[in-house]
């Protein structure tokens, strides 16, 4: 089975299993895998040409409180609300990366602004708590007590969103194919290799780093408006700041971020992993001696930390591209030996 049908397996698998009674809690880690896999997946297709960026838990939570703050405030619904929060997000995503691009601001001093990035967003939007609810969340109003294609709102029925969640996977698996064939992914190869080379030869280094970023952080707004919407609750903590920068790169680098299906192994890890933490440890304090006492809130990320530390020491292309190597080579192992027999 190639690639592309074990997608289309995968796909409709996932789409009948409330028909075979996945329903409740189990459903609803499917969606959130799914949603999250999107905002992986956009990440990937620009953090895999060398523009590590740790800045799109700010994206991630423009998309949802911008589509929330227009639905709460001028009962615009979100068909609207999102496209307009994905502008907004795509403008912000080019004020921010063009100057870096125009003056040759790369490498650890890129992924530096991206870092402020994320923190000023987070910052803004616990400051205006007036509006935005600050660091104790925001919920969107109900539009009635039942389904609402208008606002998008479909409570206690996880199948509709499991569709819409199913869909967007897909869309996102496909842009990373398309940008994946495309001339764009040898430009942003070369690029990544040696600008000046590569405008040497005619390549438009800003415009294509510019293009890349703005469709990497569009696609992660629409994951953060998504999760909005099926949440109906966000907050600077679960959807934005440092920490959900930081578990989009740990996720994306654990399961491969030069395939397509990366994204989506690192997001049931990470994910799993996340509610076995919370789980098990939640917030609660660890008791080291008698005197000594060491609060577990951020523990978590202390095990992202280390994890990926681990990874890009010991398994650079993550699990989907180290698995590939291995079954690459063991095909080449065998076909030398049959080569050798037959000698």
């Amino acid at each position: 089975m190639n690639n592309k049908n074990f997608i289309g397996f995968l796909a409709v698998f996932l789409c009948l299993l409330p028909l075979i009674g996945v329903k409740g809690y189990p459903l609803h880690i499917v969606i959130t895998i799914l949603i999250w896999s999107f905002a992986y997946t956009g990440w990937s297709i620009m953090g895999r040409f060398g523009l590590v960026s740790l800045g799109h838990g700010a994206f991630m939570a423009m998309g949802g409180y911008i589509t929330a703050l227009l639905w709460n405030y001028f009962g615009m619904s979100p068909w609207l609300g999102i496209p307009i929060a994905l502008t907004i997000t795509g403008i912000l995503a080019l004020i921010v990366a063009y100057p870096c691009f125009k003056f040759r601001i790369v490498g650890h001093y890129f992924a530096l602004v991206t870092l402020a990035l994320s923190e000023v967003v987070r910052q803004v939007i616990i400051a205006t708590r007036d509006y935005t609810g600050g660091s104790l969340g925001y919920t969107p109003e109900p539009h009635g007590e039942g389904w609402s294609i208008y606002a998008i709102q479909f409570p206690d029925d996880r199948m509709v969103f499991l569709y819409i969640a199913v869909f967007t996977w897909l869309v996102g698996i496909i842009i990373w194919k398309i940008i994946d064939g495309s001339m764009s992914r040898y430009a942003l190869e070369a690029i990544s290799e040696d600008e000046d080379a590569s405008s040497a030869i005619g390549v438009k280094v800003t415009k294509e780093k510019l293009k890349i970023t703005i469709l990497s952080a569009v696609m992660t707004a629409f994951a953060g408006a998504l999760y909005c919407q099926y949440q109906m609750f966000i907050s600077p903590d679960t959807i934005g700041g440092v920490g959900i920068s930081l578990q989009i790169v740990f996720a994306v680098v654990v399961g491969g971020i030069y395939s397509a299906l990366g994204p989506t192994v690192g997001a049931i890890i990470t994910l799993f992993l996340a509610e076995i933490l919370r789980i098990s440890i939640g917030t609660a304090t660890v008791n080291l001696t008698e005197n000594l006492t060491i609060n577990a809130a951020g523990f978590p990320l202390f095990i992202y930390g280390i994890m990926l530390i681990g990874f890009i020491i010991f398994l650079p292309k993550g699990i989907v591209g180290g698995l590939s190597d291995f079954i690459s080579k063991k095909g080449e192992t065998s076909l030398n030996a049959k080569s050798s027999n037959a000698k």
